[in-house]
């Protein structure tokens, strides 16, 4: 049997090779242990200083680390900072509150003085985790949110262990509508809410009580005495889809007052500079498989609700307000693209910046300035300074230069096509370096998650890794994703996959069609969403020499019933008591019976958003019916398999085995 060829972690580990240190080298695995990401900008109150995360790789402890820097606005004297995440400046901009790990042990707030030396000070002693951290506008108090431990549902009165006894583990008992959570395990009996600490340090003082959750971004009023958050404060809440209100507790009282009774979802609290009007994100109720949103504001009475974005088909995000209450800057996602904007009360958008580029604006302005992280086809996550009145976009940060600068990568190309019915898609082709249009190349179709979401114009090192090894990559955003409206993000209602498929594969008869793709050494996979429609493709068609079916759905009958909440019930016409056949049609199980592809399979043995499981029966079927297939079980991993950075490199290395087994490029050529 021919070997699946994996790339040797001696390697990846023993420091640069000969490659990275030859000018213009091709990208690969050896460079991705530097590799980093600037993120999370936050402009200090006098529009002087960035405050940023920068991500690096802890390859000795296996994991992604976070320090945080800061650089001048003008791009100079860009420096360490300290260890910790989640920075924010302090409202005079003298100190900054941060979380890393503390004493007694976990997650802490810890404030530091700028012009102090010395350790920082820790502010609580928490035995969870804080977020949603929001300083208070007269810099004396941080507020955050935090699990509040419940009482069990039920108790077992039985008699005491002997001495010294080895009694297994109690049960775990388990009422909750959603009890687990992927990438956090069991949920403990308990409800989330608001608490402030002193900024000097002292005791946490909780806010909210009762049994509902109470969270999402916390916005403090201008005179510091409320906090404005998200919930939805009504009987049976945890059942309730798609729901949730803003609503202000009172810091001397802990009295709430709800602003808002629109059915549907609302988040994300952003008081205006005088504290009249509180902005938020909001979406329509819907039954639809898709949902998009719009920026609202509300006088902070409740009154004068007002929808800013009714006639822009597009999600914003990122809100800021402008510092004169004028209007609203916020970002969206845009054929591919997300670029700034600028609303005012009238309803009148005007685009900010412009660019092929995803920019996520910081939630911070001083000035004209709003400091945004910026990622481009041929650079990774950046700091860059964004001049609100001319739209002007001023790069801070560098972080990859020391790889980036010395090494090749593949040609981004933007292309647009039409599917079967004529639906124009777009999508993007990255080519090998020193592509030769004469030549015929493997082509890799890669197929995004979701499956609402976007591929975009930003930095794809997983798609210039396939480049480097010699493939032609092919991303697109089928029907179904978003950045093209509702109408398209919603086409796959009651039809996923379907559509989607049509419009992938009209993707690849586009790239077929410019002449350098070797069409006998085809191959295709996805992660999640893009598991579903690899597990799909294989079983309607065998045009692909390999796939890889990536932590997929692959039977929603079982699938509805074991994932990490109750949503997925109201993503299909009845439910699967009702009448199955919906929940059975669109099942790949259902079509494995037609697969010749040799198909791989990877999943990480902790996944709860689409278990294992689902790979098992998937892996069962191909068994059973001979199809080449292997199983590779990620460990330490909940759904995807590169939260660890050697999965990462290894979800990379067994990809290229497995296409190489199979006609692609050897992954052990020198």
């Amino acid at each position: 049997m021919k070997p699946i060829y994996f790339i040797s972690f001696l390697v990846l580990f023993v420091g640069k090779s000969l490659f990275s240190q030859t000018p213009k080298a091709r990208f690969n695995l050896e460079q991705f242990k530097d590799y980093e990401l600037a993120s999370n900008p936050q402009l200090s109150p006098d529009g002087t200083k960035v405050l940023y995360s920068r991500q690096w790789i802890n390859l000795m402890e296996d994991k992604r680390e976070t320090d945080l820097w800061i650089v001048n606005s003008d791009g100079t004297k860009n420096r360490f900072f300290l260890n910790g995440s989640n920075g924010l400046w302090s409202p005079d901009g003298t100190r900054v509150a941060f979380t890393k790990t503390g004493e007694p042990e976990g997650t802490q707030i810890f404030v530091k003085f700028l012009d102090e030396e010395g350790e920082p000070t820790q502010v609580t002693k928490l035995d969870k985790t804080p977020s949603n951290i929001a300083w208070s506008p007269d810099g004396k108090y941080l507020a955050f949110s935090m699990q509040v431990d419940d009482e069990v549902a039920l108790k077992s009165l039985i008699p005491s262990p002997p001495p010294g006894a080895k009694w297994t583990k109690a049960p775990r008992v388990v009422d909750q509508v959603q009890y687990r959570r992927d990438r956090v395990g069991f949920l403990e009996n308990g409800y989330t809410h608001i608490f402030v600490v002193p900024a000097e340090g002292g005791t946490a003082r909780q806010l909210t009580s009762g049994d509902w959750n109470h969270g999402g971004k916390l916005a403090w009023s201008p005179d510091s005495k409320k906090i404005y958050f998200s919930s939805l404060r009504i009987a049976e809440a945890e059942y309730a889809y798609r729901e949730s209100q803003i609503y202000a507790v009172e810091l001397a009282s802990g009295a709430i007052t709800q602003l808002t009774s629109r059915k549907g979802n609302e988040s994300g609290a952003s008081v205006s500079p005088d504290g009249k009007k509180i902005a938020f994100i909001g979406s329509n109720w819907t039954e639809n498989f898709y949902h998009s949103s719009n920026l609202f504001v509300v006088n902070a009475d409740g009154s004068g609700l007002q929808n800013l974005t009714e006639k822009l088909d597009r999600s914003p995000a990122n809100v800021t307000w402008a510092p004169d209450g004028s209007g609203i800057f916020f970002d969206f996602e845009d054929q591919g693209s997300r670029n700034l904007h600028f609303v005012d009360f009238k309803g009148n958008i005007r685009q900010v910046t412009k660019g092929n580029h995803m920019l996520l604006a910081g939630q911070t302005h001083a000035g004209n300035l709003v400091a945004a992280a910026q990622t481009s086809p041929h650079q990774p996550s950046d700091i860059v300074a964004v001049n609100t009145k001319d739209g002007s976009i001023r790069r801070l940060t560098n972080v990859n230069a020391d790889i980036l600068d010395f090494v090749e990568l593949g040609e981004v190309e933007e292309i647009w096509y039409e599917s079967e019915d004529g639906t124009k898609v777009q999508g993007w082709i990255v080519k090998p370096p020193q592509f030769d249009p004469s030549k015929k190349y493997p082509l890799v179709l890669k197929i995004h998650g979701g499956p609402h979401a976007m591929y975009n114009t930003g930095f794809d090192i997983t798609s210039q890794l396939h480049a480097s090894m010699g493939y032609v990559v092919l991303y697109t955003n089928p029907r179904g994703s978003t950045g093209y409206g509702y109408d398209f993000a919603n086409a796959i209602q009651n039809s996923y996959p379907g559509k989607d498929y049509e419009d992938l594969m009209a993707g690849v008869d586009a790239v077929i069609a410019k002449g350098y793709v070797d069409e006998k050494k085809m191959f295709v996979y996805g992660g999640s969403g893009g598991g579903v429609l690899t597990s799909w493709i294989v079983g309607h068609t065998d045009r692909f020499a390999g796939a890889s079916v990536n932590y997929p759905v692959i039977n929603w009958m079982s699938f509805v019933g074991t994932t990490d909440g109750i949503g997925w019930y109201n993503n299909f016409g009845k439910k699967p008591w009702e009448d199955p056949s919906e929940h059975l049609r669109r099942s790949p199980l259902m079509y494995v019976g037609n697969v010749k592809t040799p198909t791989m399979l990877m999943c990480g043995v902790n996944d709860l958003r689409t278990p294992i499981s689902q790979t098992e029966e998937f892996y069962q079927a191909l068994k059973v019916n001979k199809v080449p297939t292997v199983m590779i079980r990620f460990n330490d991993e909940f759904h995807g398999t590169s939260s660890k950075p050697s999965n990462f490199m290894r979800t990379v290395g067994y990809l290229h085995g497995w296409f190489a087994k199979y006609g692609g490029p050897d992954p052990a050529r020198p």
